[in-house]
């Protein structure tokens, strides 16, 4: 089979065998060409510095050039500056089915911790940047996802305690489907409550899930499930067919309330 080229992700069908490694290589990380992956289940993992990019060639060449993963886009590009991927099986979260445990029930009881969303969209990315290497949310990467969002399509959740950002989530939202991108916490158990926060607004919003990308015993313990890539899919096509941009409630709201069903309870915490 010759390799598998592809102008664009509208384009582009995903070749069996491909749920435990990249299915495309594509240099595009423009709004347009990330929104058009993400629409199809397909996100990215820009590679940090000359050695990953070395890495991914090295790794898959030979899987490019049967045409098992597809190049996408200009042919003048180096693709292998961007893998892109959609692991089968996915780690979903289902709305109403978060998992806080033990410990963050506690604390949420004796904390007054309040969430927003939408709020420091660009102070939330910069916070899942900071300290991490390889740095996969690279500066493109990041004013891309900072545009989608001024337009509606990329979502943060903010977590505040005596009016400082101690936690927060991004994701990108399709429809009835939340990908999340990454999570950061300054405080214990921050990022559990960004998760669970998210999955509330969701389920406000009348969301399904949230689509956790990669699978780990964190998200796990959050609730995390195995959901085959081609029902993903399926579902995902269907959510982004009956709705397009996800639209979160974004008023603040105490985490406390994450304790029970009921979602009631605004005020603004101090410092937003």
């Amino acid at each position: 089979m010759p390799t598998s080229r592809y102008p664009d992700w509208e384009s582009f069908e995903l070749a069996p065998g491909t749920g435990d490694s990249p299915v495309a290589f594509c240099a595009d990380l423009s709004p347009a060409s990330v929104l058009g992956a993400y629409r199809r289940g397909i996100f990215p993992f820009p590679a940090a510095d000359e050695r990953f990019r070395t890495i991914n060639e090295v790794r898959y060449e030979e899987r490019v050039a049967d045409g098992t993963i597809g190049l996408v886009g200009s042919g003048h590009d180096d693709p292998y500056w961007v893998a892109w991927w959609s692991p089968d099986p996915r780690p979903v979260i289902s709305v109403g089915h978060v998992h806080l445990g033990r410990n963050t029930r506690k604390r949420l009881r004796r904390s007054d911790v309040w969430t927003t969303a939408d709020a420091r969209f660009g102070q939330v990315a910069e916070e899942c940047r900071a300290g991490r290497e390889p740095r996969w949310l690279t500066d493109t990467l990041a004013r891309t996802l900072t545009e989608l969002h001024a337009d509606g399509w990329a979502h943060s959740i903010e977590v505040w305690l005596d009016g400082d950002l101690i936690g927060g989530a991004i994701g990108i939202g399709i429809g009835r489907i939340i990908s999340g991108d990454s999570l950061f916490s300054r405080y214990p158990d921050a990022a559990r409550i960004a998760v669970a926060d998210m999955a509330a607004r969701l389920g406000l919003a009348g969301g399904l899930l949230i689509d956790a990308q990669w699978d780990s015993p964190f998200l796990r313990s959050l609730g995390a499930g195995p959901l085959p890539r081609e029902r993903y899919l399926a579902l995902l096509a269907r959510s982004a067919a009956a709705s397009e941009r996800t639209a979160l409630p974004a008023q603040p709201r105490a985490a406390r309330r994450l304790l029970t069903a009921d979602p009631e309870g605004t005020r603004r915490p101090a410092g937003t």
